[in-house]
């Protein structure tokens, strides 16, 4: 039976166990996609990646990256993880401190600050546009409820994923909130993209967002620490507030509503382009045998 190392890490915790699992598997470049997607389906991990060669001398290795149902070209904790992983690994190493990830959104540019426990990496997100602004869809308005919003508009952001992402009033407001996953699941399905993702402002010296996502068009009823949907996050606050606070970056606070506490960074360039990472722990380090 053929066997392969194993990783699963814990991605962006703020506490031990705080952060987003993430299953990582090397050696399994023989293997097809539906067997992947078969084993990916076993582990039954919000994503499981396989770490696999370049296909283009501009990269320094290829990522396949799978949902328990479905091959996705993107997402940000299993991007930083992974990375984390081929630097641990040997599988390879940062050139002037950047990694170059090949994946089905293309190449992207890790940054490696630091070394051991506090080591951070950094993943350049997808360009993003508004797809679509303001709350006067039905969909959108039947998954917010009565939710008092902050100032900036709901709107349909599309990079590398596609969310629905709505400010509301405050920390409190995103921490209480008792989301209608029903209608979060319907609001997915009818603009075919990710799910919901709401954030508040923060008067906390630890952070200065909260957010919590809920990628039912994954099939996940919430995520606890989602890089790609804070990416669209910031992307739409950078294009809407060039001047404002966040506008150069900010410290994010995801998952504790659900048993977790993670934290990422965000970065953001005077171009416009959007980093997000933070830190990664491995948790199990082993050999997995499968057919």
């Amino acid at each position: 039976m053929p066997s392969f190392r194993y990783l699963q890490l814990d991605v962006f915790p703020a506490t031990p166990g705080g952060g987003n699992p993430l299953g990582v598997v090397f050696g399994a470049s023989y293997m097809s996609s539906a067997q992947m997607q078969r084993l990916a389906r076993w582990l039954n991990l919000v994503e499981t990646t396989f770490v696999l060669p370049a296909e283009t001398a501009d990269a320094d290795y290829r990522l396949g990256i799978f949902t328990p149902s479905a091959e996705i070209p993107f997402a940000g904790h299993p991007t930083i993880g992974s990375a984390h992983s081929v630097l641990d690994s040997g599988f390879a190493t940062a050139r002037n401190g950047q990694l170059i990830q090949q994946c089905g959104a293309g190449l992207l540019p890790i940054r490696v600050n630091g070394a051991g426990a506090t080591r951070e990496l950094f993943v350049r997100a997808p360009g993003a546009c508004v797809v679509r602004e303001g709350s006067d869809d039905a969909s959108l308005r039947a998954a917010l409820g009565f939710q008092a919003l902050g100032r900036l508009a709901p709107a349909l952001v599309d990079g590398g994923r596609r969310w629905w992402i709505a400010e509301f009033a405050d920390e409190a407001a995103v921490r209480t909130w008792q989301p209608n996953h029903a209608a979060i699941k319907a609001l997915a399905r009818a603009d075919a993209c990710m799910g919901l993702c709401v954030f508040g402002r923060c008067a906390n010296p630890d952070h200065d967002l909260v957010v919590r996502a809920f990628p039912a068009g994954a099939g996940i009823v919430e995520d606890p620490a989602s890089g790609a949907a804070n990416g669209l996050i910031a992307a739409y606050i950078a294009e809407r507030e060039p001047d404002g606070k966040l506008a150069r970056g900010y410290r994010v606070s995801q998952g504790r509503e659900m048993g977790h506490d993670a934290a990422l960074a965000v970065r953001i360039e005077a171009d416009g382009a959007v980093w997000v990472g933070g830190r990664t722990r491995t948790v199990i380090d082993g050999t997995l045998a499968w057919p």
